[in-house]
């Protein structure tokens, strides 16, 4: 892969010499309320040059790792089997080369053909989900194939108890019925992920990150706001746990930067990815 012209900051490494390969899949073709994420990897891209690389929280400096930006997909207009089997195929062809795909959304249906990939190498895959919202309807509008039904979907392959949800606040009350049986789900908060963290050291884990789990008080900047959601801190918190965790694949999902004129909500979701990328430095090197 050729390296992006316009790189994240501190992602601009060569491909064969880096562990982690970051992409914008910049798709928002099944946004229900309030489209827009799919100019997130860009103006991410341009707004990151407002961070620095080290991490106070973490301790960690991007410089000190080796982390590719292949830039976005590009995607056929008005095709969303096409634009998910094009995440899909690039996703692989990131695993075959024994590197680690983060990907940059983009709506949150495009986690659907990254952990279909991934779990195509990592048949004992777990999940974690951090959102406001259930995403575990059969179908919305009578679609299968949406952002309100991507974990229902990844749950087909999955199966039961390999499903951890995390800040879920909204949502149809079959949703939450059905995830008591099938799903381990927490509602409002991320209580008791450290001990889960300790139980699933070991196994392969994708971790899938809604930035609307954030509370609209401080991320304004997506389709669909849920108040009461977490602070800056507590997203903080949730990534120096994980980062015991042996992570093979993530994403960061439903930035809408026009939605906040301010930039805040961006420079959230910056901070955000640059912690998410040292915290599987971490364990990776």
């Amino acid at each position: 892969m050729n390296k992006n012209t316009f790189t994240f900051i501190g992602f601009d490494n060569d491909y064969d010499e880096s562990n982690i390969v970051v992409f914008g899949s910049p798709f928002d073709g099944t946004t229900s309320f309030r489209p827009g994420t799919r100019f997130a990897p860009n103006t991410m891209r341009n707004e990151s040059y407002g961070l620095e690389t080290y991490s106070p929280y973490l301790d960690l400096d991007l410089d000190d790792y080796k982390i590719f930006d292949g830039g976005d997909i590009e995607f056929p207009f008005g095709n969303v089997s096409k634009v998910l089997d094009k995440i899909e195929d690039f996703t692989k062809e990131i695993l075959a080369d024994s590197k680690i795909p983060l990907m940059i959304g983009g709506e949150h249906l495009v986690t659907l053909p990254a952990v279909k990939a991934v779990y195509n190498k990592y048949n004992d895959l777990y999940l974690l989900h951090f959102d406001a919202h259930t995403d575990l309807r059969e179908h919305y509008m009578n679609e299968k194939l949406s952002h309100a039904t991507v974990v229902k979907r990844i749950w087909d392959f999955l199966g039961d108890n390999r499903i951890y949800q995390y800040g879920i606040r909204s949502g149809e009350k079959q949703e939450f019925d059905w995830a008591r049986e099938h799903t381990i789900l927490t509602k409002f908060n991320y209580d008791g992920l450290e001990s889960v963290v300790e139980d699933l050291k070991d196994k392969p884990i994708y971790v899938t990150i809604d930035l609307d789990i954030l509370d609209p008080s401080f991320f304004s900047g997506t389709g669909t706001l849920e108040p009461g959601g977490i602070s800056f801190n507590d997203m903080m918190n949730i990534i120096d746990a994980i980062k015991e965790l042996n992570i093979v694949g993530a994403d960061i999902v439903e930035l809408s930067p026009h939605y906040d004129s301010s930039g805040a909500s961006t420079a959230v979701a910056c901070k955000v990815l640059r912690e998410l990328a040292l915290a599987i430095c971490y364990k990776k090197g």
